[in-house]
C-alpha cells in the first residue's frame, strides 16, 4: 500500500506539475496585470516548502531518539551540500554559456541550476536557444531527487508523504514553466516540448521507487533522510525562490506576494489536517483489529 501511494504521489508531483505549468502558459503567465503572475507562483511555492520543512519534516525527524545536536548538524550539512551543488552547477552553466553564446546575454541566467526555479520569469526571453538537453538533464536529476524525498516522507508517515508531495508539486510548477519556455524557444513544436519535460517528470516516480527501497533497507536512518529533505526544501526556498521576490514593488504587489506566501503555508496545513484525519481513522480501525489479530508494531505502514 505504501509503495502504491509513493508511485501515485510521485507521478502526480512529477508529471502533474508539468501539465499544470503548460496550462498556466496557455492561460498566460506574465508580469503584467493580466494572466498568472509568476511572482505569485514563486511566493506560493516558497510558503509550501518552508511550511513542509519546519512544520512537518523536521518535527517528525526530531521525534526520534537521535540527539537534536546531531540532527541539527545534518541540517547544516544539507544546507552546505546543496549550496556547493548549486555552485558547481553555476560554474558549469556559466562556462557552457560563455563558450556557446557569442552574444553573451545568457549570463543573465547564470543563476539557473538543477535546483533553480527562476526559469519562470519573463526574462527567460533572453535564454539561450541551444540548452534544451542541458535543461532536460538537470530537470531529470532534480525530479529524481524529489522522488527520493517524497518516498522518505511516505515511509515515515502517510500524512507527511502527502504534504511533501504537495510541496514538491507547488515548487515544480514555476520550474517547469521555465523548462517549457526554453524548449519552445529551441523548437517550434510545443507538443514535443511538453512530452520531453513530462518524460523528465517521470524521473520523480523512479526516484520514489529508489527511495522506497533505500529507506526501507536503512530504516534506522529515516530521521536523517527527513532532515536532508527539509534542508533541501529550506535551501530552495531561502536561497532561490525568496531572493527573486526581494524587489521594490508597489504596496499592492507586496501585499499580494505576502498573501500568496501565506496561501502556500495554509495549503500545506490544510492538506496535512485532511490527511491526518483520514490517517487517524484508518489507524483506529487497525488498532481495533489488533486486539483480535495482534498485529505487529508498525502495521500502519
Amino acid at each position: 500500500m505504501n509503495l502504491l501511494a509513493i508511485i501515485a504521489a510521485t507521478l502526480v508531483a512529477g508529471i502533474g506539475s508539468v501539465w499544470i505549468a503548460a496550462l498556466l502558459l496557455r492561460v498566460g503567465v506574465r508580469s503584467g496585470s493580466g494572466g498568472v503572475n509568476p511572482q505569485h507562483l514563486l511566493s506560493l511555492a516558497a510558503g509550501a516548502l518552508l511550511a513542509t520543512a519546519f512544520m512537518h519534516l523536521l518535527p517528525e525527524a526530531f521525534e526520534s531518539r537521535i540527539a537534536p545536536g546531531v540532527l541539527f548538524g545534518v541540517l547544516l550539512f544539507g544546507l552546505v551540500f546543496f549550496f556547493l551543488l548549486d555552485k558547481a552547477e553555476l560554474w558549469h552553466h556559466g562556462h557552457e554559456h560563455h563558450q556557446g553564446d557569442a552574444h553573451g546575454h545568457a549570463h543573465d541566467h547564470g543563476a539557473d541550476s538543477s535546483h533553480s526555479h527562476g526559469h519562470s520569469h519573463a526574462a527567460h526571453a533572453h535564454a539561450p536557444r541551444t540548452g534544451g538537453w542541458a535543461v532536460l538533464t538537470g530537470d531529470s536529476v532534480h525530479c529524481f531527487g524529489d522522488g527520493i524525498l517524497i518516498a522518505s516522507a511516505f515511509i515515515a508517515d502517510l500524512r507527511l508523504g502527502l504534504v511533501a508531495a504537495i510541496a514538491v508539486l507547488a515548487h515544480e510548477v514555476p520550474h517547469h514553466i521555465g523548462d517549457l519556455v526554453v524548449l519552445r524557444q529551441s523548437s517550434p513544436n510545443h507538443r514535443a516540448a511538453l512530452v520531453k519535460v513530462s518524460l523528465a517528470g517521470t524521473m520523480t516516480a523512479l526516484g520514489g521507487l529508489v527511495g522506497w527501497w533505500l529507506v526501507d533497507q536503512l530504516h534506522g536512518w529515516l530521521p536523517y533522510f527527513l532532515v536532508l529533505a527539509a534542508s533541501s526544501f529550506v535551501y530552495v526556498a531561502l536561497a532561490d525562490l525568496i531572493p527573486q521576490l526581494q524587489k521594490r514593488l508597489p504596496a499592492r504587489q507586496t501585499a499580494l506576494q505576502i498573501a500568496w506566501l501565506v496561501a502556500g503555508i495554509l495549503l500545506v496545513t490544510l492538506v496535512s489536517r485532511l490527511a491526518h484525519g483520514e490517517h487517524d481513522h484508518a489507524h483506529d480501525h487497525a488498532h481495533e483489529d489488533g486486539h483480535s489479530h495482534e498485529e505487529a508494531p508498525g502495521h500502519k505502514h
